[in-house]
């Protein structure tokens, strides 16, 4: 029986290392297209919706600084509102820190400050790590790499359900420095399945800032009222 040479061995380990390369790009790539392509009827299927938004920026330790909640409602395919029902804590910091958050949101739905940050093959590569449950999900799990350093995109991880091919979770940090005030910003953002649809259900975000020190955002999506397609009701 013909036996390998070192060199022979060595060829035969790097003909099945360009294989099982080449099998992960194409599981990754897979995903990455039934990403973009559900993302892109869920888009199109949501007209509109209403939900309750809680706004928070608290110590580490929990103690609250700023407290604002309110109605967010959207109207496809670019109209935002969002009325205040109550405020507690620092106006200063309600005015410097959530006031022009939930104003930019806002305006980046209307298109006037619009920014491409979708999760799609012009913005990020995505490598599969492998499958993990979150809650009720099985999901499968990916490094999201931006493709420039850009403060709307993030470099992390993310969690994609293999039913819905939609994305559950995300854990990450701004791809760019976003201000001089900013030594660093970790976030996680958590969704929610309601209707067919996946909408956000909180956010959290870790945030370093200079001569201020270690501040917590959360944002609590809840009490949804979504009008959506009959298509995506009857399909997702």
């Amino acid at each position: 029986m013909p036996r390998l040479t070192g060199s022979s061995r060595a060829l035969a380990a790097g003909v099945a290392l360009l294989g099982t390369a080449a099998l992960a790009a194409g599981a990754e790539n897979r995903v990455f297209t039934e990403l973009v392509a559900h993302n892109g009827m869920r888009g199109a299927a949501l007209l509109g919706y209403a939900a309750t938004r809680t706004y928070q920026v608290t110590d580490p330790d929990g103690k609250v600084h700023a407290q604002e909640v309110g109605r967010m409602e959207y109207r496809a395919p670019d109209k935002k509102t969002f009325v205040v029902t109550s405020e507690q804590g620092s106006a200063v910091v309600r005015r410097l820190a959530l006031t022009p958050l939930i104003a930019s949101e806002i305006k980046a739905a209307s298109g006037k400050d619009r920014h491409d940050s979708t999760i799609t093959p012009d913005n990020y590569t995505l490598e599969l790590l492998g499958e993990q449950d979150v809650g009720p999900y099985h999901c499968f799990v990916a490094r999201a790499v931006p493709k420039r350093p850009d403060k709307y995109l993030f470099e992390g991880k993310i969690w994609i359900d293999r039913q819905d091919y939609a994305v559950v979770r995300i854990e990450g940090h701004p791809a760019a420095k976003l201000s001089f005030w900013i030594k660093r910003a970790d976030f996680v953002r958590q969704y929610q399945k309601i209707d067919g649809l996946w909408l956000p259900q909180r956010d959290e975000t870790f945030v370093d800032v200079r001569f201020y020190g270690k501040k917590v955002l959360t944002i609590d999506h809840r009490d949804y009222v979504v009008k959506a397609s009959n298509i995506i009701r009857g399909s997702m």
